[in-house]
């Protein structure tokens, strides 16, 4: 099974996609088909597996064509295909990477509740797969059962414990649920198996900034930013700076997120809650409305108003 599984990661390597027109698509598809027999035929020999040589081609060729429907966003088109697929070779011990990508095919169709039942489908065939416990993961998460989410996140780090995204959603599950503890010692564990991902940086801020520890978020969003400049970034920041009362650096990081992204409404309002440190109350309440105007809640306006007088 475990070698099944690598071939479908070698068909998907070699796999074109992002075709530009249909003649390319069909030329794509036939390149991929030819490709495929290739190292089908180099595995048999190697293997002494005649059987897998002369395995019978539309298996494959739908397989292909669901790649490139997935890689341009043609779920539905995709969904059929991997049925089709399936249908064709119901025994073909590739299908549980099949199952797997028709959850998450699903998933972004936005059927979640088919999606999940798919997702269980595969992971039914392949118990012990991080891939598939990753993706149910996500569609938990997904759908807001965040403690099934966690479960499976759970087993993931049982299962292999250097994965690094799952260490990280395990973590900042653990952290919104209040389990600090738990949740810096996944960040730690990432700090030593992965120092230098943004994920890392990203859940050692969140963690540093839930337990007082405001210089050194800074020091991981700082990192964060330095790899990557995002309005998101710079307003956790900011954010920081305020608490810390470093308004000027404050004032920089939201001119520069606004930069990026002039319509978020989360700098508008941070903006706000700055001017009125600042003691300048019509500023803030323009930049208030302004948040509003881009989606703000204008409760939750009001409250964090009220809190920065």
């Amino acid at each position: 099974m475990v070698f099944f599984m690598n071939f479908t990661g070698l068909i998907r390597f070699i796999t074109p996609v992002s075709p530009v027109c249909p003649v390319q698509r069909y030329a794509l598809i036939a390149i991929f088909a030819a490709m495929r027999t290739i190292v089908t035929t180099v595995v048999a020999a190697v293997l002494g597996c005649q059987w897998l040589a002369a395995k019978d081609e539309p298996y494959y060729d739908l397989v292909g064509e669901a790649d490139i429907a997935i890689a341009g966003g043609r779920y539905e088109s995709a969904d059929s295909l991997l049925l089709a697929a399936l249908r064709l070779e119901p025994g073909n011990p590739l299908n549980v990477m099949l199952v797997n990508n028709l959850g998450m095919v699903r998933h972004y169709m936005g059927r979640d509740s088919l999606a999940l039942a798919t997702l269980n489908d595969a992971h039914a065939m392949a118990p012990v797969s991080v891939t598939v416990l990753t993706n149910r993961a996500r569609v938990l998460a997904d759908m807001g059962r965040t403690a099934e989410a966690y479960a499976d996140y759970t087993r993931i780090l049982e299962l292999d414990s250097t994965v690094v995204a799952p260490r990280f959603y395990h973590g900042m599950i653990a952290l919104h649920s209040g389990d600090t503890r738990t949740a810096a010692a996944d960040m730690a564990v990432l700090d030593r198996i992965a120092p230098h991902e943004s994920m890392t940086y990203m859940g050692l801020g969140a963690v540093h900034y839930a337990t007082g520890r405001y210089d050194d978020a800074i020091t991981a969003y700082s990192k964060l930013l330095a790899r990557e400049k995002d309005p998101t970034y710079y307003a956790l920041r900011a954010e920081l700076y305020l608490l810390t009362d470093r308004l000027a650096d404050c004032a920089d990081d939201i001119a520069l997120g606004l930069e990026l992204d002039p319509g978020d409404a989360g700098l508008y309002l941070l903006r706000a809650r700055l001017n009125m440190v600042r003691y300048r109350p019509d500023d803030a309440m323009a930049d208030a409305q302004k948040a509003i105007t881009l989606g703000a809640d204008p409760k939750t306006v009001k409250i964090l108003i009220e809190s920065a007088r």
